[in-house]
């Protein structure tokens, strides 16, 4: 099996993504799979997560400047490994890199040169981006097999999948031909909430069987994992939150393969 990249990307915070990545790789592990987690968002929400709460140096903003300078970076250049998972950290340093790579030539493939050589250690390589189409996001789609987007069943983050579509759409045709659509995962669902269903049924009518049949619950073990620096897995395995990315991640492998 050759690696398999996927960014999980959607131009709307607080949609889930972190989250995904997190306990989307968790499962992968349990499945014995070799997983490489790369945050991309300057907030470093998932750096955080998986316990790492100072500025880890070097980080991925480090790895950019290297590139664009002309250097290689070595894939273990700033690999942490923590609870069997390998991290590429984030800080907010990376917040500059929008801007610096402006003139650097390639500037949309420098994550893909960077990532060539983890096709021989990983089988998976999840990249989480940040909530928005720049430069970043551009690096973790072009880099990427498949682009999964996790949103919350309401109104706005609906709109908002829309705007990405059009840009996603646009990357597909001039950057990546090979990019492909995973599917959408709806996050902290609640199936009592007539709004929750009613988002859920237009998702099902718009993009069919791209929507994954499993959605992620409210469940607030998943936010108590992520602050103690864990997997829902390690956390809490009884949890809906734990039952729920089992499934997923189950149905997302299928899809795959």
């Amino acid at each position: 099996m050759t690696t398999v990249t996927i960014s999980i990307a959607i131009q709307k915070g607080g949609s889930g993504k972190t989250t995904t990545a997190l306990n989307l790789a968790a499962y992968l592990r349990n499945q014995g799979k070799k997983v490489l987690l790369l945050d991309l968002d300057p907030q470093a929400n998932l750096t955080q997560s998986m316990g790492l709460t100072d500025e880890p140096e070097p980080n991925i903003y480090h790895i950019f400047k290297r590139l664009a300078s002309g250097h290689d970076a070595p894939l273990d250049y700033s690999l942490f490994q923590i609870n069997e998972v390998d991290l590429i950290p984030a800080s907010l340093e990376l917040a500059s890199a929008e801007l610096e790579l402006v003139s650097v030539y390639g500037r949309e493939q420098l994550l893909r040169q960077f990532l060539s050589s983890a096709k021989t250690k990983y089988d998976f390589v999840l990249v989480d981006c940040p909530p928005a189409m720049g430069m970043l996001t551009v690096n973790g789609l072009v880099a990427s097999d498949w682009v999964l987007m996790p949103l919350q069943a309401e109104y706005l983050p609906l709109k908002g999948l829309q705007s990405f579509m059009r840009s996603l759409e646009l990357i597909s045709k001039q950057l990546n031909p090979q990019l492909q659509v995973l599917g959408y995962l709806l996050t902290k669902f609640d199936a009592r909430k007539n709004m929750h269903r009613q988002v859920s049924e237009h998702m099902h009518r718009l993009y069919d069987r791209k929507v994954f049949e499993t959605f992620i619950r409210s469940n607030i073990a998943l936010a108590q994992a992520q602050e103690r620096g864990m997997d829902i897995f390690r956390f809490a395995k009884s949890s809906n939150g734990a039952k729920d990315y089992e499934q997923f991640g189950a149905e997302l492998l299928g899809r795959i393969r």
